[in-house]
């Protein structure tokens, strides 16, 4: 809705829908929904979780949608960002040029967790580090966006982007009819040219690209395999590869093959025992010399990590003129970094009302939202901050834009947040798919979205007549 309660020019027709749309077939819809998704597969798992058992993530049937306009405004805004992290990486490895300047504080960078010593100096292939890039986005009015967080490792959720598609195509195919959606099919398509283009120059000129997975046990197993399946390349486990002069092989049933790009889904740590974690079953021996040598390409880069630091977020208005003289499109969300005396104060007096998150953290783990906080968990986290007041930030607690849900009442408000995927390629290649995973806080008045935390998914639909 707008500011005068009626709905927006873009969601004009989906509100007459849903107003002629008796509630049981809405009912119908989501149990089909549901059985749909379970016949699939499309599931999940949640580390530490005591049963180990694998869920579904909750699929709201009622789309999001973008009109072309804003969806545009957007997609500058993100092409400038991922720009910047680039440059960015390429610079903190390389030169330091940002923390010579002052701009970034020099221990922030060289003694982050996320960061890699074994990387200084080391030039990415084609000056990317950041093949894929998940950047969390929210809304506060219905102008400006807001980056929440950056994803700069491995960014998941892609195949839920895609899959929710699907079942919406199926289920709901007049409202399909009623707009002129943009597809988000080619997403496969536009990643496997990206990843093609970052291929070493030594690769020949359809370089083998293979998507390296840690195994069935891990949590976003099925989106490995998924997107394996859609790139049309070969799945593979750190034990389907062997490294020898420096060159990256696959063992296939024909003998081994020479693999040039590897879409790893593995955390650094793991990726080669000679270089991280030396008891690492997941990674390959002798992958980060074969990296070195400029023989294969790992997207994302090794050591991208430091980039998706809270602490470093806080920064990136600053990085993004540094690196390219422009104010940025995309606002930060104010945030006090708890490493900064003033700041620590401010955030110890107004705990009640803040967010406040681990600087490595992710999935909603390590997270205070003040205002649904008990006061138990008010106490821990002062302790925490007060321990370690570098390991946190402090943000305010956002007005997040709510769409329309279907739940068993009716349709009711929700607040979402929003993950467009960027893709990076050789040559100032970007491409951003016209859509994105819109996450759903599910439970009324919740401001937390990750599936991990009972967050769902909804279909993100761009439409280019609005």
């Amino acid at each position: 809705m707008g500011a005068d309660a009626a709905p927006r020019e873009v969601y004009a027709r989906l509100a007459r829908w849903l107003q002629d749309t008796p509630p049981e077939v809405l009912a119908s819809r989501r149990a089909q929904a549901e059985l749909l998704f379970r016949r699939i597969g499309i599931t999940f798992a949640v580390y530490g979780d005591k049963d180990a058992a694998e869920r579904l993530i909750p699929f709201d049937i009622i789309p999001r949608l973008f009109a072309r306009s804003e969806w545009s405004r957007l997609e500058q805004g993100l092409f400038q960002r991922v720009k910047a992290l680039n440059m960015f990486l390429t610079d903190v490895y390389g030169k330091q040029e940002i923390l010579a300047a002052g701009i970034v504080p020099r221990d922030l960078v060289l003694r982050n967790p996320g960061y890699r010593p074994e990387m200084a100096g080391f030039r990415a292939p084609h000056d990317v580090w950041v093949h894929i890039a998940g950047i969390d986005v929210i809304r506060v009015d219905d102008q400006d966006f807001y980056v929440l967080e950056d994803n700069a490792r491995t960014p998941s959720g892609v195949s839920y982007m895609l899959e929710n598609r699907e079942a919406m195509l199926r289920l709901f195919p007049d409202l399909f009819m009623d707009h002129r959606v943009a597809p988000v099919d080619d997403y496969p398509d536009r990643l496997l040219t990206s990843l093609r283009s970052v291929a070493p120059h030594s690769a020949p000129s359809e370089p083998t690209v293979a998507v390296l997975t840690p195994g069935q046990y891990n949590s976003a197993y099925y989106e490995h395999s998924f997107l394996a399946d859609k790139l049309g390349v070969e799945l593979v486990e750190g034990s389907d590869l062997f490294v020898h002069d420096n060159i990256v092989f696959m063992r296939t049933t024909t003998g081994p093959k020479r693999v040039d790009v590897i879409y790893r889904r593995i955390d650094d740590e793991f990726l080669d025992p000679l270089a991280f974690k030396p008891d690492s079953v997941l990674g390959v021996p002798g992958l980060l010399a074969a990296y070195q040598a400029g023989n294969v390409t790992l997207a994302n880069a090794v050591g991208t990590g430091v980039s998706d630091d809270k602490a470093i977020y806080t920064y990136m208005p600053e990085i993004i003129r540094f690196y390219t003289g422009e104010e940025p499109i995309l606002k930060n969300v104010p945030t006090w970094r708890c490493r900064e005396d003033e700041a620590l104060a401010y955030v110890l007096d107004h705990l009640p009302e803040l967010v406040v998150k681990e600087v490595n953290g992710s999935g909603g783990y390590g997270m205070l939202v003040g205002p649904h906080a008990s006061k138990n968990a008010i106490a821990e986290f002062r302790a925490k901050l007060k321990h370690d007041p570098s390991n946190f930030i402090a943000q305010p607690t956002l007005s997040l834009s709510t769409c329309p849900v279907s739940v068993e009442s009716g349709v009711a408000p929700r607040h979402v947040d929003l993950r467009p995927f960027v893709l990076s390629g050789a040559n100032g290649m970007v491409s951003l798919t016209p859509g994105g995973l819109t996450r759903v806080a599910m439970k009324e008045g919740s401001l937390v979205v990750n599936s991990s935390q009972g967050g769902g998914t909804k279909d993100t639909w761009v439409i280019d007549d609005a």
